[in-house]
């Protein structure tokens, strides 16, 4: 019985510190990387405005092909909306939509999420010329995280980073055929 209680308090200690720490930590995050590929700046932004072509470098949407998929207006315009569903706990469910666009420089996305967890996020991709024949592609995600969620933000830039870069190596793998 003793054992029984001591690791019950060891648990209830570790979630009241754990509590404690995500009073102290910020509520917004933000998460950035980006990917030189060697296309022009009108070749990359041409295929990046368009929400479906996710579908082929988009670690996220890549994690489940099985999952279902909405879409709602015009791809590649503001307002389209491409909505997600899916058994898989890792996928979830929301939806994502163009909120705005700059003509051969960004595509800014608000992603809202359902499953497993309700957020919104705001996710902008630009794409900067380095040569006439060479762009920067920079994908950013900012929003913010409600306590004690929160407490995910210590470790967001590494967990969301990575799947960022994953995609933009993908992404440049496609452009760059």
């Amino acid at each position: 019985m003793k054992i029984i209680l001591t690791i019950l308090a060891v648990i209830v200690g570790i979630i009241v510190l754990l509590l404690v720490v995500a009073l102290f930590v910020k509520k917004e995050y933000k998460v950035r990387r980006e990917i030189t590929i060697n296309r022009s700046k009108g070749t990359v932004y041409d295929y990046i405005r368009f929400l479906k072509n996710q579908d082929n470098y988009s670690k996220w949407v890549m994690a489940d092909p099985g999952m279902k998929k909405a879409y709602a207006g015009i791809d590649g315009a503001v307002g389209f909306k491409y909505a997600w569903d899916s058994k898989d706990k890792n996928v979830g469910e929301g939806e994502q939509e163009i909120i705005s666009l700059t003509e051969d420089e960004k595509v800014n996305i608000e992603v809202r999420f359902v499953r497993p967890f309700e957020g919104i996020g705001v996710a902008e991709m630009t794409t900067t010329p380095v040569t006439s024949d060479q762009t920067k592609v920079s994908w950013g995600m900012k929003g913010v995280s409600k306590y004690p969620m929160n407490i995910t933000n210590l470790f967001i830039d590494g967990i969301l980073g990575k799947d960022l870069e994953i995609s933009l190596n993908n992404l440049k793998n496609i452009l760059e055929k």
